[in-house]
Formats: structure tokens, C-alpha cells, sequence
């Protein structure tokens, strides 16, 4: 089994309760009261879902040695028994996106949303992960999922918009969920 693959299954049963969905841009994920995740690849019929979505961890990409080693020094693992508040957000990126080059990417990435340097605020209270998916095949609807999870609730500031300003280049349904009786703050 493939220990970086894991399978994001939304459908009526799992450990996550699907507070709210919400769609920035592009076509919404279909309607979830539940989410489980599963280490490997799972078939949409044995766990009656409505949607699944597979991605693999990797190297983190469109950062500097110094944004790395401040992500590492900062992040806590997914996973912790205190994280009852999370965030799915599946993110599909298109061909203008693709058909950058990789310096061009990290500009709209870092230089103009200041995504790392936002992240790097909420850190160490949210932990995050990203699944990439473009990899795995023309048949999986996201390239990338990123997750996030957090013993408070979850303030996401490190999605900015401006990533789809005028390129129109991202798809961004999200899926916000919780554990036991968190409440979710978003802003």
C-alpha cells in the first residue's frame, strides 16, 4: 500500500461532522453530512459516498529553504487527539495555471497573496497538509487538497482570494468540519 496516498471520503458516515461547504469558485462538491479520511484508495460504492477525493502528501512546493524551514520549525501533525475543528479545500487548477512556469507560479503564490507568510501566522494553533492529486490522473477532479486541522476554531485567512482574482485559474469548493461540539468562527 502507498503510505502518501489517502482517500477523502464525504458522504453520511466518517469521524468528521460537515459543518458548512462552501464554493469560492467553480462547481460545488456535492452535499456531505460526514467526512472520513482513509490511508490508501477506497471505491465510492463500499462506503456508499457521495464524493471522493484521492491525493498524495509530497515535497512542499513554491516555497524558499527559509519559508521551508519555518513551516517545519512551527507545524504541528495532523492527527492531534485536541484538533476538533478542520477544513477541507479541494483546489483544481487549470491549464493557464499548468502552462506557467514555476517562478511564475510562486509569484501569484507568494508574492502577490502572501500565502506562506499569512499561513506561517496561525501556526503552530492549525496544523496543515497538502494531498496532491494531478499525479495520480486525468480522472481526479482536484490537483491539490489541502487539510487543516485546529484545537480552536478555525480562522481561514491563509485563503485568499486574490489567488483567483483576474487569472481565473482555481476551483475552491471547502468543506469546513468538526469533532464533538466545536463551533466554527469563520471570517
Amino acid at each position: 500500500m502507498n503510505t502518501r496516498l489517502f482517500t477523502f471520503s464525504g458522504g453520511e458516515a466518517g469521524a468528521w461532522r460537515v459543518v458548512r461547504m462552501e464554493t469560492i469558485a467553480g462547481d460545488p462538491l456535492p452535499s456531505a453530512a460526514k467526512l472520513d479520511i482513509f490511508p490508501g484508495s477506497i471505491s465510492q460504492q463500499s462506503h456508499g459516498a457521495k464524493w471522493l477525493l484521492r491525493g498524495i502528501t509530497s515535497n512542499d512546493r513554491y516555497v524558499t529553504h527559509d519559508e521551508k524551514n519555518q513551516l517545519v520549525a512551527k507545524q504541528p501533525g495532523l492527527g492531534r487527539p485536541e484538533a476538533t475543528c478542520a477544513a477541507l479545500i479541494p483546489i483544481r487548477k487549470n491549464a493557464s495555471w499548468w502552462s506557467l512556469s514555476q517562478d511564475e507560479r510562486r509569484m501569484i503564490f507568494e508574492e502577490q497573496s502572501k500565502h506562506i507568510h499569512i499561513g506561517l501566522q496561525y501556526l503552530p494553533a492549525i496544523a496543515r497538509r497538502l494531498h496532491h492529486c494531478r499525479d495520480l490522473g486525468e480522472s481526479e477532479p482536484f490537483s491539490g487538497v489541502p487539510a487543516a486541522e485546529s484545537s480552536i476554531a478555525l480562522r481561514i485567512g491563509l485563503l485568499d482570494k486574490r489567488l483567483n482574482d483576474s487569472e481565473n485559474i482555481l476551483t475552491i469548493p471547502h468543506v469546513f468540519l468538526s469533532r464533538g461540539r466545536a463551533v466554527m468562527a469563520l471570517t
